[in-house]
Parts: structure tokens; sequence; C-alpha cells
């Protein structure tokens, strides 16, 4: 049975299974490989400039015990080789796609800088933003028409006056929490349903039954088969 591919494939830092998140070969990679659209996490190094990380520091990934918020773009650039991607630098690399923008550890500064950034590539129509409640705030205050995928983390629902402050256009959950009824009641109240981060077939098979409208995963091409009904390479064996 071929399940439908109206739902939108998310690469979850690009590539990471195949090749270091948030670098620009992880973004091509996803798109290579099916994505319609690309998650990255971007924060702002000390002298202002956007580049794509998770983390607060470059240990985990770039080996440097040295917090992000405390070096200069070129120092980051030194430290690790060139290989922090600029936001400038990852919408260029995954073209018309679209790009879900994490802004972990966001500030009022921060996210103005990171949505200043966005219009200056002309790539506002093509990018949308998530994060908890108080960032989606800082989001919603710098830009009214800005695309927001407001993460929930709980099974109550958002307060209407929440609801009415941040407008989202998604509710992003953790794909464990995740059910029919849970999607049925995000799309009575006229919300689109994104889902992350499902690795396995079972917990995508999954929530395709539940209705999601968005599945963001470190395993694009498992998810790309699945939405597709091709789901029978070694490779998707997980359960």
């Amino acid at each position: 049975m071929t399940l439908r591919r109206s739902i939108i494939v998310v690469g979850h830092r690009g590539d990471p299974y195949r090749v270091r998140e948030n670098t620009l070969p992880s973004l091509r990679s996803a798109v290579e490989r099916g994505a319609d659209a690309v998650e990255i996490d971007v924060r702002v190094t000390r002298d202002g400039m956007p580049v794509l990380l998770h983390d607060a520091s470059l240990k985990r990934l770039w080996g440097h015990d040295r917090p992000l918020a405390r070096l200069s773009h070129a120092e980051v650039d030194g430290l690790t080789d060139g290989g922090v991607p600029t936001l400038r630098e990852a919408l260029a690399a995954v073209g018309t796609h679209r790009t879900m923008i994490d802004l972990p550890g966001g500030t009022e500064e921060s996210v103005r800088t990171v949505m200043d950034a966005v219009r200056e590539c002309g790539a506002a129509e093509r990018v949308y933003y998530c994060a908890g409640p108080r960032t989606m705030l800082a989001v919603r205050a710098a830009d009214p028409s800005a695309e927001i995928a407001m993460t929930w983390t709980t099974l109550a629902p958002p307060r209407p006056a929440l609801l009415e402050a941040v407008r989202p256009r998604w509710l992003n959950y953790r794909f464990g929490l995740l059910s029919s009824e849970l999607t049925d009641r995000v799309h009575r109240d006229g919300m689109l349903v994104s889902a992350w981060t499902a690795d396995t077939r079972r917990s995508m098979r999954r929530l395709v039954g539940h209705g999601v409208d968005s599945i963001t995963t470190n395993r694009v091409d498992a998810l790309h088969r699945v939405l597709t009904g091709h789901a029978n390479s070694p490779s998707d064996a997980v359960s």
C-alpha cells in the first residue's frame, strides 16, 4: 500500500547520520535524499553573525569547550576550519527548499539579528521558525507575518491567550506525544501538526496514521521510502 506523500519531510540538522549536523554538506545531503525542508539551529556569535550550531559551545561537535556567544565569527572559523556555516551560506546551500530555523537560547536581540539576516537574503517566504513560546513571542514581535511552528512539550493545549499572541501556523510536538486525537484537536483549532524527531519505521508509520502534516527526522531517505511505500531496504529494518 502506498502511503500519502503530502506529509512534509524535514531533515533534522540536515542529514546527521551521514554527515556532521548543521554543516553545508549535511544540508545538501538531506536535500539530495528527498527532504522537502531542512531544520537548522541558529545562534549568534559575539560580533553578531548568525551561524549554525545547536549547542551553546563548540565542545560536542568541534572539540573546543568554548561558548559560541564569547567568540567572534573569525574565531569560530579558525577553531572549526570553516566548518560552521553562516545562516546566509546555509540558505544559499538549500536553494528554494523550505528552511525551519530553530532558535535555541534565543533572545529578543538574537531573534531580530537572525530575522534581519533572513530578510537580507530574500528568504523570508521560505523560512519558518520553531522554538518554545517565549522565543516565538519574540519572533512574532519582530515580524507580524512570520510563519511559526511553536514547539509544545505537553499534552495540555496551549492557552488561548498564548495562541492569540503567537499566532502559530504549526504546533511542533515531540513524536512520542502525538495521537490521532491530539492531531485532530490541533487541526480543529486551525493549525498544522509537525513532529520531531522520528527515526524508526515504526514511529514514522505511526505518525502517518495519526495524520500529522510534517515529520522531522535524522533519516530522510528512510522516511521518504516509508511515505512512498518502498520501505523494504535493509537500512529500514530498525523497528
